[in-house]
């Protein structure tokens, strides 16, 4: 009897270093290859491109691929579903290591090889395969992948699914069911509505937010929020300044037209920041009005911060990395008084982000907020959506799609366990057709 392999490479203990291998016979497909970001202390802006797999390996930072040499097969191909850190941040540490294309949508692509020319330690040369939204691509003969547009937190986002003569794996990490996104297509029920009419074998789905209740509000959402808070003020002459994902196109592009509302010009500040925006810039998600200003270098930065304060607050609006309170970030540099920037009492700093679920980043979010109150400013916190899908949601999907079996990924056991709870509802039976994997497991599944 012919059977399918799951393989928890990692994400299967924790949120981060995502990386699964499914097994087909003796062909074998990778799905993401992420990194663990509270593992190193990294932000947004950092860089750890000298560094060695083995020690990021040692350090939880990135999957174990070592496991991988106890699996019998050939890498055909690494499939991404999007551009997050968690999901290709390991790509330059270990995609050398697989004779095969890398295959993602492209934006994530264009992430993706900005990564790899980063990259000072590794040099990796596996072929880039750009595959739109709504694609398929024929890996071998028996294997083609199909790329399902789905809306999350950064633009040009899929679930990927690997069709095979034993059945379809469907991979979705991650996702959220947003009918209304403020950036790129709602998801695409219809080919999610065919997936199980046909049929799925087997769905491995992020486990993230399966714990709330309810369903993910929607970006058009977190646009009025940030609306609200930026120009539903009497005091609108106050220093303003705004802190999110850098990768977050959707929410960048809503600051920038409540900066035109406001009349204040938008100002970008980060690596990250230029990076993202300039990429989807290139690919059309997004357009830059002439007035808008983007510095990545610490000069160039520290250079705007002063001119800001020269010409006055009320004119700009600055964006900046930090939310987390990463060490060495802008935000944190602010609130330590390292910039030309001076917070003065009254001047407000919208998070519009949510901490990381982990002690470290609390912490550092903590201090920094503290910092900041004690020059004071005025915080605004959590103005923000959630870019993965809530319990009602993981429910609709499930329902949606039928898949015979179900391996809850991306996330704790906690995360985990409230999925199965959730999956149990829906008829699904634990060791039998819901499986809980830890890193470094596999599941062998007979169609």
């Amino acid at each position: 009897m012919e059977e399918i392999g799951i393989v928890a490479v990692g994400g299967y203990n924790e949120m981060g270093r995502n990386m699964t291998a499914v097994v087909v016979g003796d062909e074998i497909v990778i799905l993401d290859m992420g990194i663990r970001l509270d593992r190193v202390q990294i932000h947004e802006d950092a860089e750890i491109d000298r560094m060695h797999s083995l020690e990021l390996i040692d350090m939880g930072a990135i999957p174990d691929d070592t496991i991988m040499r106890d699996i019998n097969g050939t890498v055909k191909a690494i499939v991404c579903t999007h551009g997050h850190l968690d999901h290709i941040g390991a790509i330059p540490k270990l995609a050398h290591r697989y004779n095969a294309p890398i295959i993602s949508t492209p934006y994530t692509t264009a992430l993706i090889r900005g990564q790899i020319e980063e990259e000072k330690k590794f040099k990796v040369n596996n072929p880039l395969v750009a595959l739109k939204a709504g694609d398929s691509y024929e890996i071998t003969d028996s294997i083609t992948v199909e790329f399902i547009p789905i809306p999350h937190s950064i633009v040009d986002s899929v679930i990927a699914v690997l069709h095979t003569p034993y059945g379809s794996v469907m991979y979705a990490c991650d996702f959220k069911l947003d009918r209304a996104p403020t950036i790129g297509d709602s998801p695409n029920f219809s080919a999610l509505k065919r997936l199980g009419r046909k049929g799925v074998l087997a769905m491995i789905t992020e486990t993230t937010n399966s714990s709330r209740s309810g369903k993910t509000p929607s970006e058009t959402i977190a646009k009025e929020m940030l609306r609200d808070v930026l120009l539903g003020t009497e005091e609108s002459h106050v220093g303003m300044i705004v802190s999110t994902f850098a990768s977050h196109i959707a929410r960048l592009n809503a600051i920038i037209e409540i900066a035109e509302e406001m009349g204040r010009i938008p100002v970008f500040m980060g690596r990250s920041m230029e990076k993202y925006l300039l990429a989807a810039h290139d690919l059309g998600f997004i357009n830059l009005p002439k007035n808008v200003e983007i510095y990545g270098q610490r000069k160039d930065i520290d250079k705007a911060l002063k001119k800001i304060m020269t010409e006055g607050k009320e004119k700009y609006l600055p964006v900046v990395t930090g939310h987390q309170g990463e060490p060495g970030s802008i935000l944190v540099r602010i609130s330590n008084g390292e910039t030309p920037f001076q917070v003065e009492s009254g001047d407000r700093v919208i998070f519009s982000a949510n901490i990381i679920p982990s002690p470290m980043t609390r912490a550092n979010r903590y201090a920094l907020e503290t910092k900041l109150r004690m020059r004071g400013a005025r915080i605004y916190d959590d103005v923000h959506v959630s870019g993965h899908a809530y319990r009602e949601d993981h429910w609709e999907l499930l329902r949606m799609v039928q898949p015979v079996h179900v391996i809850p990924a991306h996330g704790d056991l906690a995360m985990h366990s409230a999925y199965i709870e959730m999956a149990e509802d829906a008829g699904y039976v634990l060791g039998e057709t819901v499986h809980l994997l830890r890193n470094g497991e596999i599941l062998y599944i007979e169609p």
